[in-house]
């Protein structure tokens, strides 16, 4: 695969860095009276991760029907929406890694990142895929059910990535736009056609004919067109 690479830059010049890599450890809970395994509560490392097709090496997957996988190997998550989650739940003990991504990315925006788009990161090749969407276990690492609706009412979600090329990536790595997507939409547009109530018929049909996104939220959008 050939790529034409040239340095990303946000619309005012910032560099977009990776300023922590995280990884989860099996944890365990009680949720309605059952034991569930999670991995969300990441930590920060000081080594470098290596991106696989299916997941991040050492980092726990426990429901793969959900996460993990081709279209969801790695979440990135922007530090510059720390401070929002900061001042919602102050009492909370803070690491990067705490909203559940992999990769904390320095003016990380998802108004600019476009499902399909391709990166260089670290020494791996990335794809822009999904939004996010919260959970149970997202709930229970907050302590609040509230959190659930406010981090569909923020609307910044973070983004998975599918992995073209293998690789690590350490901090101070830069995401390096090599590859533009025609006919698409971004993260930040993707997550509010997804709970919006009047959905966008032009946005979903480009999405179910996309190769960007899996076969399983395909057929969740097919079902909003009449």
């Amino acid at each position: 695969m050939r790529f034409f690479l040239y340095l990303y830059l946000n619309n005012d010049n910032t560099l977009l860095k990776v300023i922590s890599t995280n990884i989860g450890q099996p944890t365990t809970f009680l949720w309605e009276g059952k034991e569930v395994i999670t991995g969300i509560y990441k930590k920060p490392t000081d080594v470098p991760i290596h991106l696989g097709k299916d997941n991040v090496r050492g980092d726990e997957v426990s429901d793969r029907r959900v996460h993990g996988g081709a279209f969801k190997a790695c979440y990135l998550f922007s530090a510059n929406h720390y401070p929002y989650w900061k001042y919602l739940y102050p009492n909370l003990n803070w690491t990067y890694g705490m909203l559940g991504e992999n990769l904390t990315v320095e003016n990380l925006d998802e108004k600019q990142l476009y499902v399909g788009d391709t990166y260089k990161l670290g020494n791996a090749i990335v794809q822009i895929t999904i939004p996010r969407e919260p959970c149970f276990k997202f709930s229970h690492k907050f302590g609040s059910q509230a959190v659930l609706q406010q981090f569909i009412d923020h609307g910044y979600p973070g983004t998975y990535v599918r992995i073209i090329e293998k690789g690590e990536v350490k901090v101070g790595d830069i995401l390096e736009l090599v590859q533009k997507e025609k006919d698409t939409i971004s993260i930040f547009e993707l997550f509010k056609l997804l709970y919006a109530e009047d959905k966008n018929l032009n946005h979903l049909n480009m999405l179910i004919k996309s190769d960007h996104i899996p076969e399983r939220l395909k057929k969740r959008l097919k079902f909003f067109i009449k």
